[in-house]
């Protein structure tokens, strides 16, 4: 005889035409959160589970797989700073937002000692159900060691393989640049330069192959991969490559290059154009609109976070998924100007 399947939350969320979130939130019984859907999408979601016979009962099932309600969210980088700011609190705020109406508490987790790790000895990884888990690049005999182990996780941004396929909601970064790069070249640039690392971590290395891919049958005339360098020196040298438009990795180097251009009297775009890989949430602040693409942190970490609690809640099976980064049109893209197509 067959074994029957059992429902998951998943299962009922496909047949009353709902989100898992929306039945979680259901199964749960928050009155704050069942206040926010609708009566008629609660009966339809009671109505399936009844028809179906699915368990519903939230404190039976937290006590059968022994859930704290608790999501774990573990940084590789301080979360808090002010210079880390604009990129870590959209992700927190997706996390938090989305734990919120699943009926989950968070607890971050920081590691012990002044190298950040989530297997140290002062580990707290199991006082949750499952970990978030953030970082511009990971320490990769840990992820490998999470891999291979039972407890749930989700990473924020696309992660390679680690002895076996890795949980992830990430940005979609090579398309999003090769978008901007050949839209530099549909207004007539063709000597590009790309100031940023080539190497390193995943999104570096998305990054870097979309641009290589629109590149071609264009000429790259410089790549600066020290972004520490001055923006003087780094200005200086791509004036003397004869670029007509710059492709930086980092928003904080283009506002650099821009302020000094504009005390130099090198126009933007006119004498030099400039492409973002990439915005922050401040970035207007500088006061110019650079000519970027979206990041959707938000929504990579309410993303990452519903995948998590279905992780936990139904084992449900490993997913990666990449989401689309809308461009900014912005303002320091433009035309070729004649007077300054140069040679090298």
């Amino acid at each position: 005889m067959a074994a029957v399947k059992r429902l998951t939350q998943r299962d009922i969320a496909r047949l009353a035409g709902v989100s898992q979130a929306t039945v979680s939130l259901v199964l749960n019984s928050s009155p704050a959160a069942l206040g926010r859907i609708p009566a008629e999408t609660r009966e339809r979601v009671g109505r399936v589970i009844r028809e179906t016979g699915y368990v519903a009962d939230p404190v039976a099932r937290r006590m059968v797989k022994g859930l704290n309600r608790i999501l774990g969210v573990f940084t590789y980088e301080p979360a808090f700073p002010s210079e880390q700011a604009d990129f870590f609190t959209p992700f927190l705020f997706g996390i938090e937002e989305a734990a919120q109406e699943l009926g989950y508490d968070l607890l971050l987790m920081t590691g012990a000692g002044s190298r950040r790790k989530i297997f140290g000895d002062n580990a707290r990884l199991r006082l949750s159900d499952g970990c978030v888990i953030l970082g511009r690049q990971f320490d990769s005999a840990e992820l490998a060691r999470l891999v291979a182990g039972d407890f749930p996780f989700v990473a924020v941004g696309r992660r390679d393989d680690a002895g076996g396929p890795v949980p992830y909601v990430g940005g979609d970064y090579a398309p999003a640049t090769a978008a901007l790069v050949e839209r530099a070249r549909a207004l007539g640039h063709q000597r590009i330069a790309y100031v940023g690392l080539t190497e390193g971590a995943e999104s570096t290395i998305d990054r870097w192959q979309g641009f290589e891919r629109a590149i071609a049958g264009a000429d790259l005339v410089l790549t600066v991969p020290e972004v520490d360098r001055p923006s003087g020196e780094v200005l200086d040298a791509l004036l003397g490559a004869g670029a007509s438009c710059v492709v930086f990795t980092e928003l904080a180097d283009a506002i650099g290059l821009e302020a000094l251009a504009r005390q130099r009297g090198v126009s933007i775009p006119g004498d030099l154009s400039i492409v973002v890989l990439g915005n922050h949430i401040r970035a207007e602040q500088t006061g110019i609109r650079f000519t970027s693409f979206v990041i959707p942190r938000e929504a990579m970490a309410r993303g990452a976070t519903e995948m998590l609690v279905r992780r936990v809640e139904d084992d449900a099976p490993v997913e990666q998924v990449l989401l689309p980064c809308k461009p900014v049109e912005g303002e320091t893209l433009g035309p070729v100007n004649s007077k300054t197509k140069r040679t090298k």
